[in-house]
């Protein structure tokens, strides 16, 4: 596998083997590791995760490109379609972005925001990452008017306070770490990460807790049929929790996700048994988790109903449920597009505008494959675009 893939440096083998030192320490003294543990720590170990430590992660340096990434015209049309709930709930309204990745987002949405005429109280970014807070920190120091930068506020933890506004996700939700199940004679097993007679990594199935089986059990009901024998794949049984502790203080207000993944029925295909995760390393994705950690962004496809269950458990209603690319239109793309294209002044920058567009809108890039989940709670009315809302696919849930 390894073969295909660009070579490491030596700086990043030598990175990579720090972390596998402290997993294969940890495996040692406690056994086999849940997957899931596992994808957290190669994710998040402070200074050796993935999104722990300093190498560039996004765009065309990095090892994967995401939609702020590619131009201002993404966070043009989720502020056009989130401004009119700031409105509604007037000068106290917050927004609050978990992940900032690059702060491409933060940076073209508050200028957006501020065209619109309706600017959130905050801009609050809810980063684990001490090194992305400190890049988005200059970048947006460096971009910002001084007034506007000042709304901008980094959370070390989601907000006790109640809380009123708009809560934004990008590619979040398949970041969290994922447990991998398998079936074996009709019994729930979860993937663990276990060490071979030479020390490597390696993985291991193991009885699934309650919790897990649960889980599992919970899909098989809704589906209406028991997983296969030797089926494999990824579940999110923390997800209500999650959901809970990031955005059960929102009182009032809207929660916009947008990831890559399917309804359930399309999640769980008896066909797809190996589940969806996936590493991306320099833009190439490979199915093996374990090659070289803390080097690999880490994912899985995002099952929806499963996070329409999590809203509801949370107090929230599903707002609306549609592809990406269906969201984008319906929230004023081709108008963000055309006044774009009229304030260029090159023949590059059209091109380059029109390229951003075909990569957010057609099937085979985001468009499809992404798909974007609104939430909505304590609202009387529901300030959204009607086109969004004429739109929605909730029903496929």
């Amino acid at each position: 596998m390894a073969s295909r893939l660009p070579e490491p440096s030596a700086d990043e083998r030598a990175h990579s083997d720090r972390l596998l030192r402290q997993l294969r320490e940890q495996i040692a003294v406690h056994g086999p590791m849940p997957f899931a543990q596992f994808m957290e720590r190669s994710l998040y170990a402070p200074g050796l995760g993935y999104y722990s430590a300093g190498k560039t992660k996004f765009g065309e340096a990095g090892d994967f490109v995401t939609a702020p990434e590619l131009g201002e015209l993404f966070a043009r049309c989720v502020v056009n379609a989130v401004a009119p709930v700031l409105g509604t709930l007037g000068d106290e309204a917050d927004f609050l972005e978990l992940g900032g990745g690059s702060g491409a987002f933060a940076e073209a949405a508050l200028k957006a925001f501020t065209a619109s005429g309706v600017l959130p109280r905050r801009y609050l970014i809810l980063e684990p990452s001490a090194d992305l807070r400190e890049r988005q920190r200059e970048r947006l120091a460096a971009a910002l008017p001084v007034e506007l930068h000042a709304r901008v506020e980094w959370l070390d933890r989601p907000p006790e306070q109640d809380w009123r506004g708009v809560l934004f996700a990008n590619e979040v939700i398949d970041a969290l770490p994922a447990t991998r199940i398998a079936m074996k004679g009709g019994e729930v097993y979860e993937e663990h990460v276990a060490l071979d007679g030479e020390g490597r990594l390696m993985r291991v199935d193991r009885p699934a807790d309650a919790l897990v089986a649960g889980a599992v059990r919970h899909v098989e009901r809704d589906l209406g049929a028991d997983f296969a024998d030797g089926y494999r794949t990824e579940i999110l049984p923390q997800l209500p929790y999650w959901l809970q502790a990031v955005a059960g203080s929102l009182e009032a207000g809207v929660m916009l996700f947008i990831d890559y993944g399917y309804v359930r029925r399309e999640f769980y295909q008896p066909e797809r048994r190996d589940g969806t995760l996936m590493a991306h390393y320099r833009h190439h994705a490979h199915a093996d988790p374990l090659w070289l950690p803390g080097l690999n962004d880490l994912t899985a496809s995002v099952d929806f109903t499963a996070l329409a269950e999590a809203g509801n458990s949370a107090g929230f209603g599903v707002a609306a449920y549609l592809p990406q690319a269906q969201f984008l239109i319906a929230s004023g793309l081709q108008e963000a597009f055309e006044a774009a294209q009229a304030a260029a002044t090159d023949e590059v920058t059209r091109y380059r505008l029109a390229q951003e567009v075909r990569r957010l809108t057609l099937p085979d890039q985001m468009g499809e494959r992404f798909q974007a989940m609104l939430f909505a709670r304590g609202l009387e009315v529901l300030p959204l675009p009607a086109e969004l809302l004429a739109a929605d696919q909730g029903g496929r849930l």
